[in-house]
């Protein structure tokens, strides 16, 4: 585990914290707006950018299955300071108040929050790996981060938008 992470960033330093929403059933999009509102409402959270929601076919353990109901995506840039861990303990209790079960890998949710990056924080802790070991993998993140910041970078990854071009050139989905 990174050395700051163990640590912490410090007290009251703010951290630029990368959110990524998902929610494939139920009302979607309303879940995705009280979540980003459960979002502003975060201890320690002064400021929040939310991308525009777009709408993807769900991913499975086996690919992409266009018969599962369709998500709403969208990623947030969250000010917070939190640490790392606080900030996922802080998705996980958003995720269960909306009704997320936790019952099989890339399932069907109400809702779903990744911490998919957290300043330049690198974690190889199973429970908070850090950043997020699929971000770039996935066109449903890279698009809406791309969308509030222009400038994104993925730590240890490389820019944002050369990212989503690899994934446009036929890199993984």
């Amino acid at each position: 585990m990174n050395r700051r992470l163990a640590q912490g960033v410090g007290d009251e330093a703010s951290v630029t914290a990368v959110v990524a929403l998902g929610s494939n059933l139920g009302d979607r999009g309303t879940t995705i707006e009280a979540a980003v509102a459960d979002l502003r409402t975060l201890p320690g959270t002064s400021a929040l950018e939310v991308a525009p929601v777009l709408e993807t076919v769900a991913l499975t353990l086996h690919g992409p299955d266009a018969s599962a109901p369709p998500y709403l995506n969208t990623v947030a840039l969250v000010t917070t300071t939190l640490r790392p861990a606080e900030l996922l303990a802080a998705l996980h209790e958003i995720e269960a108040r909306h009704g997320r079960v936790r019952r099989e890998r890339w399932g069907d949710r109400t809702l779903d929050l990744d911490l998919i990056a957290y300043d330049d924080v690198h974690s190889d802790d199973p429970t908070l790996l850090l950043p997020h070991p699929r971000a770039a993998e996935r066109d449903f993140v890279l698009r809406p981060w791309l969308a509030v910041d222009p400038d994104a970078v993925l730590p240890g990854r490389g820019r944002v938008d050369a990212l989503l071009a690899a994934l446009d050139d036929g890199g993984p989905a």
